[in-house]
């Protein structure tokens, strides 16, 4: 299970409201603090870049699976009709959902083809979109 941005946020109010034993003082709840303040990090993050990212993401899957419908069947056609609803990260991630499981089995029929140039463009697909949602911690510097 991958947690949302709001469930996140839920856990973290949790946390900081739960009142700590007198033995779990110090060492404990300073690390408690800072796990809270990094996972904030994270989520603001989220929040700054996660629907460009999945509004890229859905667009790039989308393409590729309609091209890929000549040669690899109609039912990657289908990806054309798969709509991003509302642009809200529950919308976005449904589409998302749907859009990666056709790329699973257009990734599957590329492999059984041998379809190198095909696997290659996927891969650098997968590479990309994770490029994309990339969360850096506090004080990590940027990928090159």
């Amino acid at each position: 299970m991958t947690p949302t941005a709001p469930e996140l946020l839920i856990g973290c109010a949790a946390a900081l409201v739960a009142v700590p034993n007198a033995e779990d003082a110090g060492v404990f709840t300073a690390t408690r603090l800072r796990t809270v303040a990094t996972l904030n990090v994270l989520v603001a993050q989220e929040c700054a870049n996660g629907s460009a990212a999945r509004v890229w993401e859905n667009a790039a899957l989308r393409l590729l699976l309609v091209e890929a419908a000549e040669r690899y069947g109609a039912r990657f056609a289908e990806a054309a009709s798969i709509d991003d609803g509302d642009l809200s990260l529950t919308a976005l991630d449904g589409a998302n959902a749907r859009l990666r499981r056709l790329l699973i089995c257009l990734h599957e029929a590329a492999e059984d083809a041998a379809d190198h140039k095909l696997d290659r463009t996927i891969l650098s697909l997968y590479c990309e979109m994770a490029r994309r949602r990339e969360l850096r911690l506090p004080g990590e510097k940027p990928a090159t």
